[in-house]
């Protein structure tokens, strides 16, 4: 018996720290990236290049995923204002019939960005990914992200913390009970930024370098 309330103490102990851990993830994420994420065009810089961050087109039902078709407006919106001259597509491609970076490109082309314009990252297969490829493969050391504020605050957070001058550009979001599943993942996520960099997480994948002229 004593040897069972040790466990469930140690049990708590841990679950404890791992809970506070994730709430000072959580803030120190949206403080030192709220700087440098707006839903205003007028308050970003003019970069040569938007980093646009993939996800599916289609819910598990076959519905439109409105994250994604909300992320291509902004993107469009973002080329059509003059703010960025180009943009990377970046998303996961590592099945055959799943192509996210495909999809981006073929709705932006839809929305009106040339196609010469739109570069396509088919290794993007994480956040942390999509931001070290954008400067390490195409050679970008300061871009415009474009997504949800959730996802942008974390990818502006890991971009600068890899030297990349990073701002973000927000999407609007889905509504609050549509995207509650996400935004409890974002929370996790958060916190695995923190336990990457002790680890030094790498990406997935390098690349041979893609000139964006």
């Amino acid at each position: 018996m004593k040897i069972l309330k040790k466990i469930f103490f140690i049990g708590l102990i841990f679950f404890g720290i791992s809970v506070l851990f994730i709430f000072w993830s959580n803030f120190k994420i949206n403080a030192e990236s709220e700087d440098y994420v707006t839903s205003e065009l007028s308050k970003l810089p003019n970069e040569k290049t938007g980093l646009l961050l993939g996800t599916s087109k289609t819910l598990s039902n076959g519905a439109p995923n409105a994250y994604f078709f909300n992320r291509i407006f902004a993107a469009a919106n973002l080329y059509k204002s003059g703010k960025v001259q180009n943009i990377i597509v970046s998303g996961d491609n590592s099945k055959k019939d799943y192509n996210e970076p495909e999809e981006m490109k073929n709705e932006l082309v839809k929305a009106g960005v040339p196609a010469d314009k739109i570069f396509e990252d088919f290794a993007g297969f994480r956040t942390l990914d999509s931001v070290i490829r954008a400067k390490e493969v195409f050679g970008q050391n300061s871009y415009i992200i474009i997504s949800q504020r959730f996802h942008n605050e974390r990818a502006v957070y890991l971009a600068r913390k890899h030297g990349i001058e990073a701002f973000g550009y927000n999407a609007e979001d889905v509504n609050k009970y549509a995207g509650l599943k996400t935004n409890a993942r974002e929370k996790l996520a958060r916190a695995k930024v923190f336990w990457d960099f002790m680890f030094g997480v790498e990406p997935k994948f390098g690349g041979d370098k893609i000139l964006i002229p």
